[in-house]
């Protein structure tokens, strides 16, 4: 008579061979993982995450990490006495406050990630935009309605900028070598100027750039939810129109959304809402399959 095996050791077994099929799809296949939010400041979501970067490597696919970090910004300007105002949910970026930008973005965040990355038994690389021209920026210009006359008037954001070319090559030199980038969303423009860039619309550039497999956004929310707060598994940009259109997604899941589209529509495979709160979504993204998050596709 034999024992009967450990149901968490079948577990685990079963987790493995519903695994197989989507780890030969996606070997060799590149993913840009967005990653920001509040679970940047939790260490144990952290170790999550680097885990889940190391593994991807491990199996066969390379993964490019975009990082934000607005909250940690915000927490050392306020501690420099430096103030900031937002507009269309971007931040004013004065001289000083690039500065700070760039000292918290590319410095003390960038390297706290390459470490996780490390203990996790991984071997990343932290650069920005401005390394090897990965990214070239250009000012951002917005527009609003002045909030006594309604005329639209300029508003200067200062040294905030969109990309406007991306160039991979020193992504695939560190993939080749077996590197896993962690990216910083600062950028040089043709002005020589340093800007600073959300890390979305970062992300989405470099994914469409490098013809990514899979974009992955993680952030504070589950995905993409209807009225009656059910999460919305598969999008493709006509139903993402409509449900913009009759206020189901609103505020800022608006740009996020649009980032995706953007990308996917630039050749990128699919890219993925996640919420970055819960621990291994992206594997449960990648390697189950109900999936984890909201899916758009073109």
């Amino acid at each position: 008579m034999t024992n009967a095996p450990d149901p968490a050791l079948l577990a685990k077994a079963e987790t493995l061979t519903e695994a197989l099929p989507y780890l030969q799809r996606y070997a060799g296949q590149t993913f840009v993982v967005k990653y920001g939010g509040h679970a940047m400041g939790d260490p144990e979501l952290a170790r999550d995450f680097a885990e889940d970067v190391v593994l991807l490597k491990a199996v066969g696919i390379n993964p490019i990490v975009v990082h934000g970090g607005g909250p940690q910004i915000g927490a050392m300007l306020k501690r420099l006495g430096v103030e900031s105002s937002f507009v269309g949910g971007l931040r004013v970026t004065d001289a000083a406050t690039a500065e700070v930008a760039e000292m918290v973005l590319a410095g003390k965040i960038n390297k706290e990630i390459v470490a996780w990355i490390a203990d996790a038994g991984g071997r990343a690389v932290g650069i920005s935009g401005k390394d090897a021209g990965l990214v070239i920026a250009e000012k951002i210009r917005r527009s609003e309605p002045d909030p006594n006359s309604g005329i639209e008037r300029h508003v200067d954001l200062g040294f905030v900028g969109d990309p406007v070319s991306v160039d991979p090559t020193i992504l695939y030199a560190l993939a080749k070598e077996n590197f896993i980038p962690v990216v910083a969303p600062v950028a040089l423009g043709e002005d020589g100027q340093t800007y600073n860039i959300n890390a979305d619309t970062m992300a989405g550039a470099i994914a469409s750039a490098c013809g990514a497999s899979r974009f992955f956004l993680l952030t504070d929310v589950a995905g993409v939810l209807d009225k009656t707060g059910e999460l919305q598994t598969y999008l493709d940009p006509t139903r993402i129109e409509e449900l913009k259109a009759d206020g189901t997604i609103s505020g800022g899941m608006i740009p996020k959304v649009e980032t995706c589209v953007n990308a996917v529509q630039a050749g990128v495979g699919a890219a993925v809402i996640l919420d970055g709160r819960v621990p291994h979504a992206m594997l449960l993204e990648i390697f189950t399959r109900q999936g984890a998050g909201t899916l758009v596709h073109a």
